[in-house]
C-alpha cells in the first residue's frame, strides 16, 4: 500500500505567557471527576516517562510520554471518560442532580435497575463502557465497525457485554448504535462523540479525561511548552485544550493534534474552516483514531484554540512505534502517533513556528494506548505497523 501524503495545518503563532517562570502557580488540585476515579479499583496515576535521548535527537529540551498502557488494568485512557459519563448518566437516571462521589455510592444509586449501556467503538471505549457496566451491575451492548481485531472483540465480550459486529465504518456504526436506543427507555447511549441533540454525555466524557491532564500537572516540575495529542473525533483533544487554555494556568502550552493521514478529519476541517467528513475506508494500524467526523461539541474548542494539526502516515507511525518500544515505552499504534506527529512538526518550519517549538521546549506526548489495545487483523494492509 502506498502511504498518502500527510495532511497538515499550522495556525497563527499565539502569544503565550513567559516560559518556566519560577514560582508559577500550577493547576494541580484534583477535580470531582478525579476524586471519583480515585475510588475505582486499581486507581493510580499513569506514568510520565522522560526520554532524554529522544529529546536530544529532536533538538528540544525535554520529551515526556504520558503512558496510558495500563489504566485500571485496561490498555487505554478511555475508561476515564466512560466511567465519569456512566456516573453522571446513571445518577441522573436515578433522580440525583449531583454525580456519585464514589463507585460504592453509584452502585447504591443503581441497585436493582434494568439499565443497558449501549455504545459504538473501535475497541477501547467499548471495553471501558463494558467494564463500567460490570462494575455497577448493569448490562452493556457494544457495536463494532468492520475490521476490529478478534482479540479486541474477545476483550469486550470478556467484560460481559453483548457484542454486535457490523460491516460498517465507524461513523455509520455510531448512527446504528444511536438508533438502537430509540423507544427503549432502559437503554442509555454512552457515546464519545456528539451531534445536534446529543451533547451531555459526550461532554461528561470530556470532563472525565481531565484526570489525565491534572496528573501531568502533578508529575512534571517544568512548565509544558508543547502537548501532542493523538486525535480521533476530538474528545481527548477538547479535554486537552480546555485544560491548557484554563485562565488559572501559568504556562500556556501549544497543542498539536495528530491523526492518521487517511482519517485526518480535524486537520481537514481546520484547513476548510468548517467541520467536514472524510472517507475512512482505507485501513490504518491506528484503528482507534480512524474517525471521519469531528465531535460537534469539540469543534468550537478546537477551531478557537488549536495551534497545529498533522496527519501521519503508516510508515511514520511504525517508525515512532519501534523507537518508543526500544526506549521501553509499551505503546500501541495510536499511542505512537504523538511522536510521529512531533517529528513531522520538528522538521517543518511553519508547524514548528506555530507551536513555538525550539531548543528550550518541554514536550509531553500523550500515549493513549498500550500494545494490547486494538490489534489490527492479520490480513489488514496495515497489520505490520502493530507488530
Amino acid at each position: 500500500m502506498t502511504d498518502p501524503v500527510p495532511a497538515r495545518f499550522a495556525g497563527p503563532r499565539r502569544d503565550r505567557r513567559p516560559r518556566h517562570r519560577a514560582g508559577a502557580a500550577r493547576t494541580s488540585v484534583p477535580g470531582v471527576a478525579r476524586a471519583f476515579h480515585a475510588t475505582l479499583p486499581g486507581y493510580r496515576p499513569t506514568p510520565l516517562v522522560g526520554l532524554p535521548g529522544l529529546a536530544a535527537s529532536l533538538g528540544v529540551a525535554q520529551v515526556w510520554v504520558k503512558d496510558e498502557a495500563d489504566r485500571f488494568g485496561l490498555p487505554a485512557f478511555k475508561i476515564l471518560g466512560a466511567s465519569w459519563a456512566v456516573n453522571r448518566a446513571l445518577s441522573a437516571r436515578a433522580g440525583y442532580l449531583a454525580p456519585a462521589g464514589s463507585l460504592d455510592e453509584l452502585r447504591r444509586r443503581t441497585a436493582g435497575s434494568a439499565v443497558t449501556m449501549v455504545t459504538a467503538t473501535d475497541g477501547n471505549h467499548g471495553r471501558a463502557v463494558a467494564r463500567m457496566a460490570r462494575l455497577v451491575g448493569a448490562r452493556a451492548c457494544v457495536y463494532l465497525p468492520d475490521g476490529v481485531g478478534s482479540s479486541a472483540v474477545d476483550a469486550i465480550a470478556d467484560e460481559g457485554a453483548e457484542v454486535v459486529r457490523t460491516s460498517l465504518v465507524y461513523d455509520q456504526v455510531v448512527q446504528t448504535a444511536a438508533r438502537s436506543v430509540d423507544g427503549r427507555p432502559d437503554n442509555v447511549l454512552i457515546q464519545d462523540t456528539s451531534w445536534a441533540g446529543y451533547e451531555d454525555i459526550p461532554r461528561y466524557i470530556v470532563d472525565g479525561y481531565s484526570t489525565l491532564f491534572t496528573e501531568i500537572d502533578d508529575q512534571i516540575d517544568a512548565d509544558v511548552d508543547v502537548l501532542a495529542v493523538p486525535t480521533g473525533v476530538g474528545s481527548l483533544l477538547q479535554a486537552a485544550l480546555q485544560h491548557c487554555r484554563s485562565p488559572a494556568r501559568a504556562d500556556r502550552p501549544a497543542v498539536l493534534a495528530v491523526e492518521p493521514a487517511t482519517a485526518a478529519c480535524v486537520t481537514a476541517s481546520l484547513a476548510a474552516g468548517r467541520p467536514i467528513t472524510v472517507d475512512t475506508s482505507s485501513p490504518t494500524a491506528m484503528a482507534g483514531l480512524n474517525c471521519g467526523t469531528v465531535s460537534e461539541i469539540a469543534w468550537p474548542v478546537i477551531s478557537a484554540g488549536l495551534d497545529a494539526a498533522v496527519g501521519v502516515s503508516e510508515d511514520q507511525a511504525r517508525s515512532a512505534l519501534t523507537d518508543l518500544h526500544t526506549a521501553g515505552v509499551p505503546v500501541g499504534p495510536c499511542g505512537a502517533a504523538a511522536l510521529a506527529g512531533l517529528r513531522v512538526a520538528a522538521g517543518d518550519p511553519e508547524l514548528a513556528g506555530a507551536l513555538g517549538l525550539d531548543a528550550r521546549s518541554v514536550v509531553v506526548l500523550v500515549s493513549t494506548e498500550g500494545i494490547a489495545a486494538n490489534p489490527v487483523p492479520a490480513d489488514s494492509d496495515a497489520a505490520g505497523a502493530s507488530s
